[in-house]
């Protein structure tokens, strides 16, 4: 009977070692891959890094980053050219075209992808014709060197001069015409009071949709 325990235990030992050399093995082997895999990772970030800090580089050095005015329009499609996003504000000096520039010269620091350009409509006839430029405000939304879009006065702004930045910004980040990343902070407070709402309304069980 010794002999036979002897035995067995024998076995469970060596299957034990067995398994316990895998085991090393295979947690050796996911150690090496993770090593790897952050190396990996790291070289495609670094990589990533600096190409991105390429193009910041260069639309800096096109003037991206800030509000600009075109002094005259035999400069906008060489300026246009230069860059893939491009918005421009046709203006005149009244007050609601004052109210664009604010938006606009917020906007152009936050999204230093696109160039924020303004051009006086009254002193560049040609290009407000061949544009057809007649509302002012008028936003023309262009990609690679093309007008894609329009945001015409404040009709797509609620209608009124008291619409916020991240309405606008809402507004170009549907034409593509600036990389929105994430949530404006419209719509954050939005989701925040729409959750609460909820949370008000499965709370209450007498609570219901209809009056």
């Amino acid at each position: 009977m010794d002999k036979v325990q002897e035995i067995v235990e024998k076995q469970v030992l060596t299957v034990a070692k067995a398994v316990e050399d895998k085991l090393d093995e295979e947690i050796s082997a996911l150690d090496r891959l993770d090593i790897d895999d952050i190396e990996v990772l790291r070289e495609r970030r670094l990589q990533q890094m600096k190409k991105m800090a390429e193009k910041k580089s260069r639309w800096i050095s096109l003037g991206h980053g800030e509000y600009s005015e075109i002094p005259n329009e035999k400069d906008f499609f060489a300026i246009v050219k230069a860059s893939e996003r491009v918005v421009c504000h046709f203006y005149r000096d009244n007050w609601p075209c004052k109210v664009m520039d604010k938006h606009l010269t917020i906007l152009a620091k936050q999204h230093i992808e696109t160039r924020f350009l303004k051009i006086n409509a009254e002193k560049s006839p040609y290009l407000a014709e061949k544009l057809r430029i007649v509302v002012l405000p008028t936003l023309a939304l262009i990609k690679n060197a093309k007008v894609d879009d329009y945001v015409v006065g404040f009709d797509e702004l609620g209608g009124t001069d008291e619409f916020s930045t991240e309405e606008l910004e809402e507004r170009l980040a549907k034409a593509e015409v600036i990389i929105f990343e994430g949530e404006s902070s419209r719509i954050l407070s939005k989701s925040k009071a729409q959750s609460k709402k909820s949370v008000r309304q499965s709370s209450n069980p007498d609570s219901s949709d209809s009056e």
